[in-house]
């Protein structure tokens, strides 16, 4: 009997000890504070960090839609927007509903520089396999997307080391450096080749219920500034192009408009606002005035006014 409750006390001993050994060898869980961690590290939430892409919307018109992006260094940032541009590229879950690449499948991005706001950009040889109805567009789509980085000023295309300088499929000639003034969604209405002007101007598009924006560029013998140009268009109703339209009131008035500090300053008479009560303007309205206005003057902001009282100042940067 007292041999049995030896043993019993040397099992229990022996499994006290063996316990304990397992405790020991097993990995401690480290206790972080704030002093642990780099604070050099970025963190970016998907979720806010969307940024301008201009993609194929279904009525094949090249749209301003926002992605999500994981980079905010800006080589990085490129790499990630051509790589959602391309058809059946790594990035193309991205894309929002009502959306498609423009980019043929298997272009590779081969190269990025950029230097004192000149982007130098390098494709393999699939980027010619466009087809004759996309080819500008694509062009377009690439220009107005890396543009929209603050960083980039101008755009030189390359494939496979040669600078791109003309259209694939229908041999148009390229300029060899390219920026916004290319032109995007191209509408033609001349009658001479006399007071020529490019303007290009936003307008409102829905898929389901989500709005986005369209840009077009008229081609028109106008000497008007662009600002009046823009009114003129946004107030004049339904487009040629089914799908597209503008929320300003069609007896909506610019009464002047001046520029000073970078900034544009808008006089309109009291048809701007949605509603004369509660005096508020539509952000369709917002978005496609200043859009607009981004894309045709060198200004940073846009100040609505009505009987000389500012009534909304957007930052066209913040729109980007």
């Amino acid at each position: 009997m007292l041999k049995r409750c030896y043993s019993r006390k040397f099992f229990v001993s022996f499994a006290v000890l063996f316990a304990l050994l397992l405790v020991c060898m097993l990995p401690k869980q480290k206790l972080y504070t704030l002093e642990d961690v780099k604070n050099d590290k970025v963190y970016v939430d998907t979720e806010t960090n969307l940024f301008p892409i201009y993609l194929l919307d279904k009525n094949k018109m090249v749209a301003r839609t926002k992605v999500s992006l994981v980079n905010t260094e800006v080589n990085a940032k490129i790499k990630e927007l051509m790589n959602i541009m391309i058809q059946g590229g790594e990035g193309e879950n991205k894309i929002p509903s009502g959306f498609q690449s423009i980019l043929p499948s298997e272009t590779k991005l081969k190269s990025i520089n950029l230097s004192e706001g000149v982007l130098k950009i390098e494709f393999s040889k699939e980027l010619l396999d466009t087809s004759a109805e996309l080819e500008e567009k694509m062009v377009s789509a690439i220009v107005y997307t890396v543009t929209s980085i603050e960083e980039v000023k101008q755009v030189i295309i390359y494939v496979d080391g040669n600078v791109l300088t003309f259209l694939p499929q229908s041999k148009k000639y390229l300029p060899s450096t390219l920026d916004r003034s290319f032109g995007i969604n191209k509408e033609y209405d001349l009658t001479s080749f006399e007071d020529i002007q490019g303007v290009t101007i936003y307008y409102v598009a829905k898929y389901n219920n989500d709005i986005y924006y369209v840009p077009v560029t008229k081609y028109m013998n106008d000497k008007k500034d662009k600002i009046k140009i823009i009114i003129d268009e946004l107030t004049a109703g339904p487009t040629y192009h089914s799908g597209l339209m503008s929320f300003l009131n069609s007896n909506t008035e610019l009464l002047s408009n001046f520029e000073e500090n970078d900034t544009m300053s808008l006089m309109f008479n009291d048809y701007i606002f949605n509603n004369l009560d509660d005096r508020n303007i539509l952000e369709e309205v917002i978005y496609t005035i200043s859009l607009s206005i981004g894309d045709n003057y060198d200004v940073k902001e846009v100040d609505f006014k009505v009987n000389d009282k500012e009534i909304y100042k957007s930052v066209i940067k913040t729109l980007e």
